[in-house]
């Protein structure tokens, strides 16, 4: 079978009607049918996205709170760092002169 001489399918192509005759009623049938599978895909496709935006969202503001932990560990380790150099200071026994 050669696919090339088919016309591609589009969403127009179900708005368009047949070229002559009556319209078969199975016909009708198949393609609302196939209309209101077509609106519930979109239906899911924008609730995916929207899901998928608000999963972004949040994942940018994780990437912004661990900045935030990472830059406040680092402080504190140079805090605890400093504090330890100061109490041995205090601790050590004093030069000989």
């Amino acid at each position: 079978m050669c696919y090339g001489q088919q016309r591609p399918f589009s969403r127009d192509s179900l708005t368009q009607s047949p070229p002559a005759g009556p319209p078969n009623p199975d016909n009708v049938v198949v393609v609302d049918t196939l209309r209101g599978r077509l609106a519930e895909t979109e239906a899911r496709l924008a609730r995916a996205r929207a899901r998928e935006a608000e999963l972004s969202r949040r994942l940018e503001e994780m990437k912004r709170f661990v900045s935030v932990m990472e830059i406040l560990e680092t402080y504190l380790k140079r805090r605890f760092r400093e504090q330890q150099q100061h109490v041995a200071r205090l601790f050590a026994p004093p030069p000989h002169k």
